[in-house]
């Protein structure tokens, strides 16, 4: 897997975990606040798009399959430590190439968490037993279950050139059966189609309703929109110094709230990850457990600096 870090925008930089190329202390961020812990569910998705920082695909098994069971058991390790879990996302890869993705949704929604599922919305989720688990789902939870649909842009060519012809179509026939069921829908799109952010929530709220989505476009919560991860663009080191400068603290940054699980190719077990933006990056990677999991996380990867704190993204609801 490539390493933006020593893409030649960035050479030098992100070397040292503690330590920027200046030779100032890196930032680093303690989990403060978990809220949201995030599954992978394997990194095999029916498409391959342009741009997939995770480098999805169809045959991309680098992180395999979760199992029901192996949810299971974080779920329990949450209580054991006291996280204050409010949510529990599911991300991929495309999450309902997974088989047992329903059952993993229903083994969180049953503890009470609410559930984030980030979809495509084609073809794996519009399977008949998906469809009726969705169902089944929604009718006993509610909206304690939302399904983000990954829609680019508004316009089709755009979206398409993104995510391969025909995408946009198939997304939008998985939207109306979502809008149809009355399971809770939000959007992700990308931010960096050359407009300003006013003028893409603008479009995207012209079609919200001419589709009759029940989708706020000037929510960030409902519609988020993602900055593309550019290796070639330069991005600064975070130091400790940087937060007054940037206003900006901690506590704000989106792994001072959330952790990831992925079980890797290979591996006797999942492990937790710091980032569910760096899956392949192994100095991010803290352990087998919720325990491990509790240390604090270096700043040391240009999507951290990019993506989180100058961006200020989070990829919660």
């Amino acid at each position: 897997m490539k390493d933006l870090a020593t893409q030649p925008a960035n050479a030098g930089k992100f070397q040292n975990r503690f330590v920027t190329a200046q030779g100032e202390t890196r930032a680093s961020v303690p989990l403060s606040k978990p809220e949201t812990l995030w599954f992978n569910t394997g990194t095999q998705c029916n498409i391959e798009c342009e741009n997939c920082y995770i480098l999805s695909s169809p045959t991309n098994d680098a992180l395999v399959y979760i199992s029901t069971d192996e949810v299971n058991a974080y779920l329990d390790q949450i209580s054991e430590r006291g996280w204050p879990i409010r949510e529990i996302g599911f991300t991929g890869g495309e999450p309902f190439m997974n088989p047992e993705m329903i059952d993993m949704a229903r083994a969180a929604l049953s503890r009470g968490f609410e559930v984030l599922i980030l979809t495509n919305a084609m073809r794996p989720m519009m399977r008949r037993t998906m469809r009726e688990g969705l169902i089944e789902l929604q009718r006993l939870y509610g909206t304690q279950m939302t399904l983000r649909v990954s829609l680019d842009h508004y316009s089709r060519d755009l979206h398409d050139a993104e995510r391969g012809a025909g995408s946009f179509a198939k997304t939008m026939t998985g939207m109306d059966w979502l809008r149809d069921t009355g399971i809770r829908t939000t959007v992700a799109g990308r931010a960096h189609f050359d407009e300003d952010e006013a003028s893409g929530r603008a479009g995207f709220a012209a079609l919200f309703e001419s589709n009759g989505f029940a989708i706020n476009a000037q929510s960030p919560a409902e519609l988020v929109l993602f900055p593309e991860m550019d290796a070639e663009v330069e991005v600064p080191e975070i130091t400790t110094s940087c937060w007054d400068i940037l206003g900006k603290r901690p506590e704000d940054v989106m792994c001072a709230s959330s952790r990831m699980v992925v079980r890797r190719k290979g591996a006797d077990h999942p492990v937790v990850l710091a980032c569910t933006l760096l899956p392949y990056s192994p100095e991010f990677e803290l352990g087998e457990t919720l325990s491990d999991a509790e240390q604090d996380v270096q700043l040391n990867h240009p999507h951290c600096a990019k993506f989180c704190v100058l961006g200020g993204a989070s990829c919660s609801a």
